[in-house]
């Protein structure tokens, strides 16, 4: 996946078609980065369990085949000029979009016995744990919510039999608007792939805000204790899954990230005051801990690779 990010990156720059109001080789680029790294950080909390499993190792090869088939149509259907997603408009482009539909079942199924395993496994202290046990929920929850891109739009649905596409990201504009930068989201109505992407990412964020609260133990004797880190990363959690249910309901309006309306705006600020009350309340110093005590252990205590390495990436 990152040899064909870069080959995929040389297309931005040989390549000028533009398909869908983006240039052509941008989706196969989003897609080879976010599944480079969505395999590193799955890689990583695996290599996390004391001991490996058949079924990790079957759940690991299955995530990793799902993302090449995947990859095949989407770079296919680049180089040959046509939309990989949503296209149903000859045969070949019908078939191509059922392959890629039923690869993301057998990825999300994947994910999802790996995070079973990590449910059943001890993953360092209780902090990491759940961390990563959380940050792989809300995955879950952001891979289902891609579905919701597969309604058919009200233009779709009057055209019936004639359509030549089914689904969408965008709701209440067409796809291919005005869009923001680097990510390529709808500036004018809204976007399905906001959800989504908060969703997946949480699969990096809490494992990376973890490790931010434990650079901070060395000058926060507050944070040296297991239980506030914990209390911390449950805050964090909640917060998300808050965010990506704020970034739904956005979405499903037709209301651009960056236009919110005043329902909007008051939902996030109940979030962020709850937020902010859950914060002070997990910094509390817990009955029986002892101020100034040692510094936190790091949860990294195997020899496996951060999930700092894993940037969040772009998703289409």
């Amino acid at each position: 996946m990152a040899a064909l990010a870069v080959v995929a990156a040389i297309g931005l720059i040989v390549d000028d078609r533009v398909l869908v109001g983006a240039p052509i080789w941008f989706k196969p680029f989003k897609f080879a980065v976010s599944f480079a790294a969505y395999g590193l950080t799955l890689a990583w909390m695996l290599a996390r369990r004391a001991t490996p499993s058949r079924v990790g190792v079957w759940a690991s090869h299955t995530v990793v085949a799902a993302g090449i088939v995947e990859m095949a149509v989407i770079t296919g259907q680049t180089v040959r000029g046509r939309r990989s997603h949503f296209n149903i408009e000859t045969p070949m482009d019908r078939a191509l979009f059922v392959v890629m539909g039923l690869t993301i079942v057998v990825l999300w199924v994947g994910t999802l016995v790996i995070a079973l395993l990590m449910f059943r496994a001890h993953l360092g202290d209780r902090a990491a744990t759940w961390a990563i046990r959380l940050g792989l929920l809300l995955a879950l929850v952001g891979l289902l919510l891609g579905g919701l891109m597969l309604s058919p739009t009200p233009e779709q649905q009057a055209a019936g039999a004639l359509r030549t596409a089914i689904g969408a990201h965008s709701v209440g504009i067409p796809d291919g608007g005005p869009s923001m930068p680097l990510t390529g989201w709808n500036t004018t109505g809204g976007d399905l792939r906001i959800p989504h992407f908060v969703g997946m990412h949480a699969l990096q964020a809490l494992p990376l805000f973890l490790y931010g609260i434990e650079a901070l133990a060395g000058r926060l004797p507050r944070l040296r204790s297991e239980r506030v880190r914990l209390r911390l990363v449950l805050v964090a959690a909640g917060f998300t899954a808050a965010l990506v249910a704020l970034v739904t309901w956005q979405a499903l309006r037709g209301q651009a990230l960056i236009h919110p309306d005043g329902a909007t705006l008051g939902a996030l600020g109940v979030i962020v005051a709850a937020t902010t009350v859950g914060t002070f309340a997990a910094l509390r110093r817990p009955a029986g801990d002892t101020p100034g005590g040692p510094p936190a252990p790091p949860h990294t205590s195997d020899p496996a690779p951060s999930p700092a390495t894993t940037a969040p990436e772009f998703t289409a």
